[in-house]
């Protein structure tokens, strides 16, 4: 009576290119103010990391005798690249984002099989192997080029990229000497540095009042939530309503970017309460570094996040708890990258134990 088929029976429509497709619009606005405040840089390094991701994917899939054609057309090292040249700084040297780029591309994501098989992040993979193998040019931030007395042109960015001179000669330490060292770093290493100078200076008599009062009142740092750091709370915030979208259209599921933001948030508060007050505030920690970028964007990632709907909530929480004392108490001042490649190794474990139970299974 009745046609007998296999499963699945229906089809979601979701196709990985579709996908990928709508994680990428979704970053527009981001990038877009990342531009504003930051400068031409954010291009440049995008396209080179887009131009050498697309070579390596071309050629991985013509040695594994694969449609090349057909692993480019899914948009996924696309994104990757995307994901990357956005984390790092957009005046890195250029064989900054090409090491980076071969890293994510062929160890994070190729050795292990290709898209769908990799364990690890490998936006992530690609960035921490930066971070880990070359600290100073990761931590070479520009400051907002608006607060620079001439900001770098196209020419100059690209300039400074491929040689480290603009121009006229000028290093990018030489454009933001003007303003202070200090905001060659990203906000949050500056918070790090404060409060740690605030600590020794408990006892140490040479610090001055006048000193605090000149780091707190930069144009890149104040102490008050919103104001915490010109353009990092915008990027923020554009990154939360591009997640927010993501939701909406169910590309991504909200348990994993609500329960990492909830535990790190309560976390935070119960530091506040009951810490020594070392710290930024609960909402400046959440709007700073890459909060809703690896919130909404990063761990999120269906390849190497858990599957199961509870699942999600503990893989969610495991990244918040994580993040927390990396900032809290690690060495790095943000820790993204490290508390999601961390919380990578866990997922099948959590699949395991929260998968759901098969009808007819007693325990």
């Amino acid at each position: 009576m009745f046609k007998m088929i296999s499963s699945p029976h229906t089809h979601s429509g979701k196709l990985t290119a579709r996908v990928m497709f709508w994680v990428i619009l979704a970053m527009i606005p981001a990038i877009i103010l990342q531009i504003y405040y930051f400068g031409f840089g954010v291009l440049i390094q995008s396209a080179l990391a887009i131009g050498l991701a697309l070579l390596l994917e071309w050629s991985v899939s013509l040695l594994r005798k694969r449609p090349a054609l057909s692993d480019i057309s899914d948009f996924s090292v696309i994104l990757t690249a995307l994901i990357l040249a956005v984390a790092i700084p957009p005046y890195a040297p250029y064989w900054i984002i090409l090491i980076g780029t071969f890293c994510a591309v062929i160890l994070g994501k190729h050795v292990y099989g290709g898209l769908g098989q990799n364990p690890f992040n490998p936006a992530m993979v690609g960035y921490v192997v930066l971070l880990v193998s070359f600290p100073l040019q990761m931590t070479t931030w520009m400051p907002p080029i608006a607060l620079l007395a001439e900001p770098p042109t196209f020419h100059d960015a690209a300039l400074l990229i491929f040689s480290g001179l603009t121009s006229d000669g000028f290093s990018l330490h030489q454009l933001t000497a003007s303003i202070d060292g200090i905001t060659q770093a990203t906000p949050l290493d500056t918070v790090r540095t404060f409060y740690s100078s605030a600590s020794s200076c408990i006892t140490d008599a040479i610090c001055s009042e006048a000193a605090f009062y000149e780091l707190t009142n930069l144009p890149i740092f104040t102490q008050n939530g919103w104001d915490f750091a010109q353009g990092w709370w915008q990027i923020n915030l554009a990154f939360l309503l591009g997640g927010i979208f993501l939701i909406l259209k169910k590309v991504i599921h909200w348990q994993i970017p609500v329960a990492m933001l909830g535990s790190f948030t309560l976390l935070s508060l119960l530091t506040e309460l009951f810490g020594n007050g070392a710290h930024l505030t609960a909402p400046a920690q959440l709007f700073s570094g890459a909060m809703m970028f690896g919130a909404f964007f990063i761990a999120t990632d269906p390849v190497t996040s858990s599957i199961t709907p509870r699942g999600k909530l503990v893989f969610g929480v495991l990244v918040g708890s994580l993040l927390y004392l990396i900032r809290f108490y690690g060495n790095y001042p943000d820790g993204v990258a490290f508390a999601i490649l961390l919380s990578n190794i866990c997922v099948p474990l959590i699949d395991h134990y929260t998968r759901p139970r098969v009808a007819g299974h007693r325990k």
